[in-house]
């Protein structure tokens, strides 16, 4: 693992007591677990299921924090996010037994495309696009669209009217 990262991972490590797991999404993931070249500062997280360890957690390391200030990088609970239902049996650990207390989650590669493929952002337009031409996932919306949304309309630019025919790359 990189700096900055090491160093806001171990700080946030050393201030726990007990075993915290943290869902991962966004560009750190695309970056660090699946190789896309993107520059970010923040970790994207899904919210924790209490709420007095999310206000402590985003205390120490959420944005305008001491440990952001000091290492450049911080954590940002994201509070709407269309996740696929069952994500959880798809995680992947992230830097495993890297940390005492801490334990890093990625979301697979399809969720996390459809994640940012239901926000539409430009952003996330541009991540999907970049990721399919390094062969990070090939979008098989069709496959995936009963995880979706009832409103769910794929990006404009990416139409799929086959899921078997694989991308030229």
């Amino acid at each position: 693992m990189l700096e900055p990262w090491k160093s806001f991972f171990t700080e946030i490590d050393n201030s726990l007591h007990e075993e915290l797991a943290l869902h991962c999404l966004g560009g750190f993931v695309m970056t660090m677990l699946y190789g896309l070249a993107r520059p970010t500062a923040d970790v994207d997280v899904l919210p924790l299921g209490v709420n007095f360890a999310t206000d402590s957690l985003m205390r120490l390391a959420g944005e305008g924090s001491a440990l952001h200030k000091k290492c450049g990088v911080y954590l940002q609970i994201i509070g709407v996010a269309q996740i696929p239902l069952g994500y959880e049996d798809r995680l992947t650990e992230m830097f495993a037994k890297t940390f005492n207390h801490l334990r890093l989650f990625a979301l697979d590669p399809y969720d996390l495309a459809l994640s940012k493929i239901e926000r539409n952002t430009q952003r996330d337009r541009d991540d999907v696009k970049r990721s399919s031409r390094y062969r990070f996932v090939w979008l098989r919306i069709n496959t995936y669209r009963h995880h979706l949304s009832p409103n769910f309309s794929p990006v404009p630019h990416i139409k799929i009217s086959n899921p078997s025919v694989q991308p030229a790359c």
